[in-house]
């Protein structure tokens, strides 16, 4: 597992966000049977940086927490069968691991929703990060079942690692 975090803001957390990425990537990962090595890129920005990405990207004119930019078109969520079929789209030349996509992370919304939830900033953290995740492994949230399927997929995760809304 190769990540690449960028971090364009001035915030500073109390726990090594590469490494946190990593762990949540590997556990997600393992859980979706991904049978490759991967790569996955983190920016993390403010909310003006996401509301520009959300504007340009989504036509959505207001800051969010998180978004995803998975590069593979999964038919079926984590069925990762879909990059045999063209694997020079999906691989990166020099490492031959499977490139993800990217995640962006507002690190204003970060530090609210760990205060509206009333836990850490590690959990809240750990919790957009195996979200977005999952997405790029093609899960997504548009019915009612596929959230569902999602919240529980986050939280086990997080569960397993040890990373909870009682965690601090």
């Amino acid at each position: 597992m190769t990540s690449y975090v960028e971090n364009e803001t001035a915030a500073v957390f109390e726990f090594d966000v590469k490494a946190l990425l990593d762990l949540v990537a590997e556990a997600i990962l393992e859980e979706e049977k991904c049978p490759y090595e991967a790569q996955v890129n983190l920016l993390l920005t403010d909310d003006e940086g996401i509301r520009e990405f959300n504007r340009q990207y989504r036509n959505i004119d207001a800051p969010t927490d998180v978004l995803s930019f998975p590069m593979i078109g999964f038919e079926k969520e984590a069925d990762f069968s879909v990059v045999e079929e063209d694997t020079g789209d999906y691989f990166d030349p020099d490492s031959g691991e499977l490139i993800l996509g990217d995640i962006i992370i507002s690190t204003d919304k970060v530090k609210e929703q760990a205060m509206k939830y009333g836990h850490s900033l590690k959990r809240e953290f750990a919790f957009l990060t195996a979200h977005s995740l999952l997405h790029l492994c093609g899960y997504d949230h548009m019915t009612e079942k596929e959230r569902a399927i999602m919240e529980e997929k986050q939280e086990k995760i997080l569960s397993r690692l040890g990373i909870t809304r009682e965690e601090g």
